[in-house]
């Protein structure tokens, strides 16, 4: 499966593209519109999906935690990102 953020990171409310939507849970590849790529982790999760963000750095330097998303489908059709509160430390995603 492939995620792809339109912005440099992931915030609440973001627009996130999803290929391969028929795909087995697990690894997936994470790409953002800096053209940042990662390799994360997703679960369904009933009609969402969850997704596991690793640790990484935007092209301009900022550096970005270890977040997990839920990923939702809105009345319009697109998949939207919404925070999951953070993992606590050293916790498994």
């Amino acid at each position: 499966m492939r995620f792809t953020f339109s912005h440099s990171h992931a915030f609440p409310g973001c627009r996130v593209a999803i290929e391969e939507a028929g795909a087995a849970e697990g690894t997936s590849v994470i790409e953002f519109g800096d053209g940042v790529v990662l390799i994360g982790e997703w679960h369904p999760d009933g009609d969402a999906i969850r997704l596991s963000v690793p640790a990484h750095r935007t092209v301009k330097g900022t550096d970005i935690a270890a977040q997990d998303w839920r990923l939702t489908r809105g009345g319009d059709g697109l998949w939207r990102a919404r925070k999951i509160p953070d993992r606590p430390a050293g916790a498994e995603p």
